[in-house]
């Protein structure tokens, strides 16, 4: 009877010892070690807490398919891929994501990453694409890179990465896309880039790199494009390039060569097709010819030969011109700068009393100011009331009368940029409202000289193109001025009075601000044409694509006219501005799907983004969630409709709207319509 009581105790300290051992397996198991990885992964990614809350401690994504946002799943049930662009994420790449042995997709662009690139990412054999741009990341490129056999795209560009690009990126036979521009890299670009078969696209733009082109890239079988400005190289482009057509860019490297391709200069005849040794750039201190041409003189002199010869005669005289005008430029300045401190005395006092000019004393103040430092403001190219500059592109009045302004007229307008009077910043920018001496209120957008395009013929033709711009639902280019004491160029728009769409978003019900139906279906049509108009050819004016539509560039006027800003500023702006304010459009989801491969934004880009502010007009919403989606796709019109409308709504309109939305977004490119064909959906034209 003993032995029969103990058999059912021995039974369970043994269902105990096995699921023990099962727990003990389970810990140790491929599985929790990636779930460990992905905490750590959460812990050095989003140090706050707050992008990554879905990642939930003891939570598993493939395991039980619990929720972690932007993480996906293979078959086998192993973490494939990590899409986290544009979350705003502020940490670092840790190097646990070695610990994720399945993953083939990474995507981490589009955020404010700082740090190393680990070199432990070399340890993930079926990893195929590598998004970590437009990041803040510095250090090396690692050249353990070099050993992910399976990667097929590597996106590093717009970080802060340093130091030389690495010979063993060579052996990525499977490459398709290496984008490494603007950034700080230096040295030769590798010959061994060419021994990769299935690249398609190179950009390595927007560096420090020196010497020659390797006459190994114009061998890539499948290359189509090769960016190569704004670098130092220097020497022969190899001839085998030319068949890239329009996808070979090298602008912006003066030392470069080439009787075979436009803007460059011919080469010297030393035999020499494709030079093979790479220079550094000349430093800009004084060069060994100059040195030694000194000391010759100084030699002569001491021996006797120095003669009082005309050269001397006319450099003294050349030296005594350049004392007189310096001495005179000097008393110039000082008035001018006791002339610029007054004035700022003047506002500042008249600001400390009353806060703010009121009309009639801007207007006062500004006709009294004189327009003398106009000459000394601007240099010859960029003034607009110039008639021309050095490299033959000006602004022609015809058609834009009112596109010159001085530097007077737009301090006296701003109050001297006053704060009071600032309506926002961005990363390039600030805007000021602004009121001119006819009483007309503006808005100037101060951008500094920095964040602007280098080449004044590229600055001045896109400033050619924003004066071309004519429709009733774009924000009207008034004028443009620049100051070089400042550092910094206006450009003075409308005042739009209503502000932007995105202020009547996310509002409290019963707030006075809640926008009517009608009021958000004039504004989807007004945008809509706004759109259209920069997609079409009209005479003076080529096709044009937007790029950053988004909820805060729709403005309104006095009477909910809506406008739409920003429309070809990207013309100016340097294309690393340009892209790192393509951050805040990723994480608003204004970014279409194919940019994040392509690099490139299309009219079907524009399209997209016209589709997420649909959803936005209709929703009341900054966010449009993939529930509110889903009331779209299914006609539940009451869960898409905002509901701080209380019910007053067409739902016929609704329903529309709700199908172009739908349509503008679809994920392919190919399947969202032109703009004129949302105009014969909307049944309204221009």
């Amino acid at each position: 009877m003993a032995s029969r009581r103990s058999l059912p105790r021995l039974l369970i300290h043994l269902l105990l010892l096995l699921l023990s051992a099962a727990a003990a397996a389970e810990a140790s198991s491929p599985r929790s070690a990636e779930v460990d990885a992905l905490m750590e992964l959460k812990a050095a990614l989003d140090p706050s807490g707050r992008a990554l809350a879905s990642w939930a401690g003891g939570g598993d994504p493939c395991g039980r398919g619990d929720y972690f946002e932007g993480v996906s799943c293979d078959a086998r049930g192993r973490v494939a891929a990590i899409a986290l662009q544009g979350k705003g994420l502020a940490g670092t790449v840790p190097p646990a994501l070695a610990m994720l042995p399945g993953l083939t997709g990474l995507y981490l662009h589009y955020n404010d990453l700082r740090g190393d690139i680990p070199r432990e990412l070399a340890g993930l054999p079926d990893l195929a694409e590598l998004y970590l741009g437009v990041n803040n990341l510095s250090g090396a490129i690692p050249a353990e890179l070099g050993r992910l056999r399976s990667l097929q795209v590597l996106q590093l560009g717009y970080n802060q990465l340093s130091g030389s690009i690495p010979t063993q990126l060579g052996r990525l036979k499977k490459l398709t896309v290496l984008a490494l521009q603007s950034n700080q890299l230096t040295g030769a670009i590798p010959a061994s880039l060419g021994d990769l078969p299935a690249l398609t696209r190179l950009d390595l733009s927007s560096n420090q790199l020196f010497g020659s082109i390797p006459s190994k890239l114009a061998e890539i079988p499948q290359l189509l494009t090769l960016d190569l400005r704004n670098n130092t190289l220097s020497g022969s482009v190899p001839s085998g390039l030319k068949k890239l057509h329009e996808g070979f860019h090298y602008e912006n490297n003066s030392e470069l060569c080439g009787a075979q391709f436009d803007s460059l200069k011919a080469c010297p005849d030393d035999g020499n097709d494709d030079g093979k040794m790479p220079h550094k750039p000349e430093s800009t201190s004084v060069k060994p010819q100059q040195i030694q041409k000194t000391a010759d003189l100084n030699r002569n002199c001491d021996t006797g030969g120095c003669s009082r010869s005309s050269t001397l005669s006319a450099g003294a005289v050349i030296a005594g011109t350049i004392i007189i005008v310096a001495g005179a430029a000097a008393c110039g300045l000082s008035v001018f700068s006791w002339h610029r401190r007054q004035k700022q005395k003047v506002g500042s006092s008249v600001e400390h009393l009353e806060g703010r000019l009121s009309l009639d004393q801007s207007k006062e103040t500004c006709q009294r100011s004189a327009s003398s430092l106009i000459n000394v403001e601007y240099s010859s190219g960029w003034d607009t009331s110039s008639e021309g500059s050095q490299h033959g592109v000006r602004l022609s009045s015809e058609g834009s009368p009112s596109v010159r302004f001085n530097l007077e007229e737009v301090e006296c307008a701003t109050q001297y940029f006053s704060d009071v009077n600032l309506l926002g910043k961005s990363n390039f920018a600030a805007t000021y409202k602004g009121i001119m001496r006819d009483g007309s209120v503006v808005a100037v957008k101060s951008i500094n000289k920095s964040s602007c395009k280098s080449e004044e013929a590229d600055f001045l033709k896109g400033l050619r193109m924003l004066t071309s711009l004519r429709h009733d639902n774009l924000v009207g280019l008034r004028g443009f001025c620049r100051s070089r004491a400042r550092g910094e160029c206006f450009l003075v728009y409308e005042f739009m009075a209503n502000g932007s769409l995105s202020q009547y978003l996310d509002v409290k019900e019963g707030d006075a601000t809640v926008l009517d139906w009608a009021t958000r279906v004039s504004i989807i049509k007004g945008i809509a044409k706004g759109i259209d108009y920069l997609h079409s050819s009209k005479p003076h004016k080529p096709p044009l694509v937007h790029q950053s539509i988004s909820a805060d560039k729709v403005l309104l006027d006095h009477l909910f006219t809506p406008r739409l800003a920003g429309a070809g500023l990207h013309k100016l702006l340097a294309d690393d501005v340009v892209f790192s304010s393509l951050k805040d459009s990723a994480a608003m989801g204004y970014l279409s799907p194919e940019y994040t491969t392509t690099g490139r934004s299309t009219d079907k880009s524009d399209v997209y983004a016209f589709g997420v502010v649909v959803l936005q007009a209709l929703t009341g919403r900054r966010a449009v969630s993939s529930h509110l989606r889903l009331g779209a796709e299914s006609g539940r019109l009451d869960d898409l409709v905002d509901p701080r409308l209380g019910g007053r709504f067409s739902r016929a309109e609704a329903a529309k709207l709700a199908g172009v939305a739908l349509l503008c977004t679809a994920e392919a490119p190919a399947q969202r319509p032109a703009m004129a064909a949302v105009l014969q959906q909307l049944g309204t034209s221009q």
